[in-house]
């Protein structure tokens, strides 16, 4: 499977707002002793990024792309080389994680590897009996420090039908409180920006396909939102807790027919669903405020049954409080 995000800055024309969101301390209570969650904050995508000067103007840009491959479009031990192939006259690879098929690669500019104060990998399996079985499920990481800006890309494979939430609640939190603990350092920072990226094949439930294709078909699938498995255990507070997501405005992205636009039409006909998501959470509002520019699949890619997702979110950093550089910066990451 495969998932790209990029990062950058620049100039050109526009408008944009950005948004400061106000984050409730954890395990809040009400007054009769239940825990308050956030769950996700569906955040609304504004056309235009300003990159004139003025106040408004962004200090960094990120392009996030997730895209499940389905083992086919690429050969895994290629996928490296193409893409430095792809990107040889602007940039260079900073730093991968992987695991099986599951792969994350950070690309930066040319000689953006002098800003980093440090880049670290790791990884965190789930299932699979070790992948000897069936491919194995789990999720890569890399955390960079780049230009004063600590920023956590997760990309992640959780495991799959409809009936297994629970399983996939389980697997996320693993993933949260596993990855990078190794060395963990209770005096270190965490990161301001973490982004979570991937096939996390929460479904839609308690809506039968064809009444759901109807009404992608009338293009009405934001009605269908309320039967998001991901939104409904977010509001439940069981995962991604104070993250952040677009609006769903895009068809769902699973399960198409390879080479068509026609959702499942074998035996199974699944229930057409959002397993390819971007969420991110911004950990010091104080600091950093942010935009969100786009969130959308690539409908023109129908080579896997899978259509890829992309995000593209821009920050602004207060200066007073982070002391980052006005220089364009940029960065790529994939997994697969």
């Amino acid at each position: 499977m495969g998932n790209l995000c990029h990062i950058h800055v620049g100039t050109g024309k526009g408008r944009s707002r950005f948004m400061k969101w106000k984050r409730k301390p954890q395990d809040v209570m009400d007054n009769d002793g239940v825990a308050i969650h956030e769950g996700v904050k569906t955040v609304g995508v504004e056309s235009y990024c300003d990159f004139s000067a003025g106040s408004t103007t962004p200090d960094l840009c990120i392009c996030i792309v997730t895209w499940n491959m389905n083992g086919q479009e690429a050969p895994r031990n290629n996928i490296s080389r193409l893409l430095k192939a792809a990107l040889l006259e602007s940039h260079i690879l900073l730093g991968k994680a992987t695991m099986q098929s599951l792969q994350l690669y950070v690309f930066g500019p040319k000689n953006s590897e002098l800003f980093i104060n440090e880049l670290k990998m790791d990884k965190y399996s789930v299932g699979g009996c070790g992948g000897l079985i069936r491919r194995k499920k789990g999720a890569v990481g890399i955390r960079i420090n780049f230009k004063g800006i600590r920023m956590e890309f997760i990309s992640c494979h959780l495991s799959a039908h409809t009936s297994n939430v629970e399983e996939r609640n389980s697997q996320f939190r693993h993933i949260s409180n596993s990855l990078f603990s190794k060395n963990w350092n209770p005096y270190a920072r965490p990161a301001q920006i973490t982004i979570w990226l991937g096939d996390l094949n929460y479904r839609l439930q308690g809506i039968n396909t064809f009444p759901a294709r109807n009404l992608i078909n009338e293009n009405l699938q934001q009605l269908l939102t309320s039967k998001d498995q991901l939104l409904q255990e977010a509001e439940r507070g069981q995962i991604f807790d104070g993250y952040c997501e677009g609006t769903l405005a895009f068809k769902p992205t699973y399960k198409y027919d390879i080479g068509s636009t026609s959702y499942d039409t074998s035996h199974k006909v699944r229930v057409p669903s959002w397993t390819d998501r971007i969420l991110f959470k911004i950990e010091d509002s104080e600091t950093i405020n942010a935009c969100l520019h786009s969130y959308e699949s690539i409908e023109t890619i129908n080579s896997s049954d899978h259509r890829p997702v992309k995000a593209h979110l821009c920050l602004k950093i207060n200066k007073q409080s982070s002391p980052i550089s006005k220089k364009s910066i940029s960065c790529l990451g994939i997994k697969v």
